[in-house]
């Protein structure tokens, strides 16, 4: 009878759609998961006009999925993990720089200051002289500490990037892996919707590495490449990338047999904000410092060169500088006495002629390395001010991006998340259509007993 095999196909559709609602409520926690719902079609009717039809069939289990929201969740990982990892190397450098105990200012300040105490009380005096030489070796220590603050940050860099490589790898394998599954699952008719989240969260992760561009392929499968073009993933087939030793590592993706160089500063997401920290920040800064270091050091080797020294021979260089990433770039020469601070203009003791010259040496211009022509006594100063404003734009730059991930968070939610309320209507509603159904089977199989007993 059409109404005993209608009332069936109804109570079977209403167990699917109820399957897929408990899977929902199942998940509300589940992190990437996207809500699935049964699409209940009318079964035509056979021929004949009196025919109603042959009740519903599930034609398939829809997956809500926005391809676009979906991707703008990606881009704005990209952003977040570009600026994120940053802002730590910045916020670390600015403490230090800024520190009265440990900036470079404050020890320029102190180095000339002690010579200008010598030149208004008396340039025999051997504690006051003694003054220069400390606060001389004080203010190379800050230098060498501050080269080792970006020694070790370099260092934590190299680290974290090649650790970026190694993740990136790994999430790089699991796309193609799942995209060979969601395949064959395709193929044969299995849903792949858990498959095809498994694999958007492994493509989330890897955007927050690395900057992609994703596109679907008939097959289900999604092919996954760099911003620069160079592929990641291409259906089932995999990219390694590879990172070189050494000081500045070098880059690679091998792809197909075929071993492309790259960019790191054009990467974007984490291996690229680290990249442009270390080329646009990190090392003028170190170089910045580094001419600071060397050149006065020069100047006031080149002063002493000129002068007298209490026993009346000429001065002697009182800095050796060490170019390099080393941790002594800086130092007082071996032995250097404060008999060997040549203040003597004449060769007499006393004479105050060379010393006026030191102290006037802070006044005096210096080329720093992305600063340009400055003033001794403000370079230090300008270094710190300029990275002030480069760790704020991040800043700002990194709100704005984590603003972005919010909303697009959001956005996915509100087409791919669970909403609990929503899903209590449709139990409610499916219970309901799975209960009447089964009153119309309860009322086809009496009409089915009674037409048997008529017929005796």
């Amino acid at each position: 009878m059409s109404i005993l095999n209608n009332a069936l196909s109804g109570a079977l559709a209403s167990q699917l759609a109820l399957s897929a609602s408990s899977q929902n409520i199942a998940n509300l926690q589940t992190k990437g998961y996207t809500r699935q719902s049964a699409l209940l079609t009318a079964a035509a009717p056979s021929a004949g006009a009196n025919q109603a039809g042959n009740g519903v069939r599930v034609s398939s289990l829809l997956r809500f999925s926005d391809n676009y929201k979906t991707q703008q969740l990606w881009r704005s990982n990209s952003e977040v993990g570009e600026r994120s990892q940053t802002q730590p190397y910045m916020t670390q450098l600015e403490q230090v720089m800024a520190d009265d105990q440990s900036n470079l200012s404050s020890g320029i300040d102190s180095f000339f200051a002690a010579l200008n105490a010598v030149a208004g009380v008396d340039p025999t005096s051997t504690p006051l002289r003694q003054q220069v030489v400390t606060t001389g070796t004080l203010l190379a220590q800050r230098f060498n500490s501050l080269n080792n603050v970006y020694n070790a940050q370099m260092q934590s860099v190299r680290q974290q990037r090649s650790a970026v490589i190694d993740s990136a790898n790994s999430a790089i394998a699991t796309i193609a892996s799942l995209n060979t599954q969601i395949a064959n699952a395709n193929a044969s008719g299995t849903n792949a919707s858990g498959l095809i989240d498994t694999r958007d969260q492994a493509i989330d992760s890897l955007a927050g590495q690395l900057a992609l561009e994703v596109s679907d392929q008939p097959d289900g499968t999604r092919n996954v490449s760099l911003k620069s073009g160079q592929s990641l993933v291409l259906g089932g087939v995999a990219g390694t990338l590879s990172v070189g030793g050494g000081l500045d590592q070098t880059f690679s993706l091998e792809f197909a047999g075929t071993s492309f160089a790259l960019d790191p500063t054009k990467a974007g997401g984490q291996l690229g904000g680290l990249s442009t920290y270390v080329t646009d920040t990190l090392k003028p800064l170190q170089q910045g410092v580094a001419d600071i270091a060397k050149q006065v050091a020069d100047k006031v080797n080149g002063q002493l060169a000129a002068g007298y020294a209490m026993d009346g021979t000429r001065g002697k260089p009182m800095f050796v500088y060490t170019p390099g990433n080393t941790s002594n770039m800086l130092q007082v020469a071996d032995g250097f006495q404060t008999a060997d601070l040549a203040f003597s203009g004449d060769g007499t003791a006393g004479d105050t002629g060379n010393l006026q010259k030191l102290v006037d040496i802070k006044n005096q211009t210096i080329t720093v390395t992305g600063l340009g022509s400055v003033l001794i006594s403000d370079a230090d100063t300008q270094l710190v001010g300029k990275l002030a404003v480069q760790s704020q734009q991040n800043k700002t730059a990194l709100t704005t991006a984590q603003s972005m991930r919010d909303q697009a968070d959001a956005d996915w939610q509100s087409t791919s998340g669970v909403n609990q309320d929503e899903e209590a209507v449709n139990l409610v509603e499916y219970q309901n259509m799975y209960q009447a159904n089964m009153k119309v089977m309860s009322v086809a199989n009496a009409l089915f007993d009674a037409t048997l007993a008529m017929m005796g």
